[in-house]
């Protein structure tokens, strides 16, 4: 394998172009945008930047946050505070950042957008808005509107998220996160660079819907939205059942980032994703195995061992976590008494949201938690009496 296209400039295109030129591939990578604005995007967690340290320590401006804010109706709000900041980036800025780290490490980048991709022997022939090209592999790296409707996953309507939001003058030194009834999805205030970002993201609710509920409660809080910069886009967020037939991977080619639906169906986080996934596929392609098919098994199988089996079981949650009932109210009006009330719970919360605890242990983790919790809660109300005696212990 001497040359790879990379389809897309994103995050995951960007970093995997990066980790592939910086083998000594020659590389060629093809987005018509290069670095541009996304709703929401540039937040990184914890589990981002302590895998990849370069992500916190450059020159690029950024903010650090250590206070999230839940809240929730009827049950009032709860404040988090972070071990671990969450860093928020300007999506331009961080975009940026990871093109030019690939440009230096040798790739091509080209601003161009790919029309067609056809099979030529055992590589590709593309054909772009400039011209054509031809690689042995290609990675697709297109987003979650992906026009090349042969490669990557095929999204349905049930598995998909519309974001959308307002970009406002103001500053805030925290993070608000609110939860909104019979909505899969969240309201947030996000602190970003000389400005604020507003939005809410939902699954199974018309685009023009959000938009109300968002106006509603900026209207509620005295931001004013009118004359504001706005912004949509579309998330991967896929159902439980999509995991097992999505198509990460083919004959000479592999998905990385929203391109293969890897985004949290809980949390709507995709950058860690876009770029674990770059990282897995740059490792399997530089493998030391010589059939190509044995490079895209491998590839499936990392990200299943790495990642992809907890979104799975995280998207199980999901409509439970947003739409489901607890001690007769809402799960999510539960979260933020219990985040109020119970130092244990809160932890929970805050590895959740720095990406330090998986879905699929979390069960267990509530389940040791919940007497000790419920103890808490107790005592913080005066209520000793009423607590289990066991649940002391």
């Amino acid at each position: 394998m001497k040359c790879v296209a990379i389809l897309g400039g994103g995050p995951a295109g960007a970093f995997a172009a990066e980790r592939l030129a910086s083998a000594g591939l020659k590389v060629l990578l093809f987005d018509e945008k290069l670095a541009w604005e996304k709703p929401c995007g540039g937040g990184l967690t914890y589990k981002a930047y302590s895998q990849y340290p370069f992500l916190i320590d450059n020159a690029t401006p950024k903010r650090f946050i250590r206070e999230t804010v839940l809240a929730a109706q009827s049950a009032g709000e709860a404040s988090l505070k972070m071990e671990e900041p969450l860093v928020i980036y300007s999506r331009f800025d961080l975009n940026r950042l990871l093109l030019e780290r690939a440009e230096r490490a040798g790739a091509s980048i080209e601003k161009a957008r790919v029309l067609e991709m056809s099979r030529s022997g055992s590589g590709w022939l593309l054909r772009t808005s400039t011209g054509k090209a031809e690689a042995d592999f290609c990675i697709v790296a297109t987003g979650a509107r992906n026009p090349l409707r042969s490669v990557g996953t095929e999204l349905k309507p049930e598995d998909a998220m519309s974001a959308l939001g307002y970009y406002v003058p103001g500053d805030q030194d925290r993070v608000d996160i609110q939860f909104l009834r019979h909505l899969e999805g969240y309201i947030w205030v996000f602190p970003r660079c000389g400005h604020l970002s507003v939005g809410i993201c939902g699954k199974g609710e018309p685009a023009g819907s959000l938009r109300k509920r968002l106006e509603q409660y900026m209207t509620e809080r005295g931001i004013s939205w009118k004359g504001a910069a706005f912004y949509s886009h579309l998330l991967p967020s896929l159902d439980a059942g999509s995991w097992k037939r999505n198509r990460v991977a083919g004959e000479g080619w592999m998905a990385v980032g929203d391109a293969a639906g890897l985004v949290d169906p809980i949390t709507g986080e995709g950058l860690y994703y876009a770029i674990r996934s770059a990282d897995l596929a740059a490792r399997a392609l530089l493998a030391e195995v010589r059939e190509v098919a044995e490079k895209v098994s491998q590839y499936q199988r990392l990200l299943r061992s790495d990642f992809a089996a907890d979104l799975e079981f995280g998207s199980r949650l999901a409509k439970r976590v947003f739409l489901g009932r607890f001690l007769l109210g809402a799960v999510t009006a539960r979260m933020v008494q219990f985040t109020r009330r119970s130092p244990r719970f809160s932890e929970i919360m805050r590895d959740l949201l720095a990406g330090k605890q998986p879905y699929q242990e979390l069960k267990r983790r509530l389940l040791r938690n919940l007497h000790p919790s419920l103890y808490d809660i107790g005592m913080s109300l005066g209520f000793s009496r009423l607590v289990p005696r066991k649940a002391r212990a």
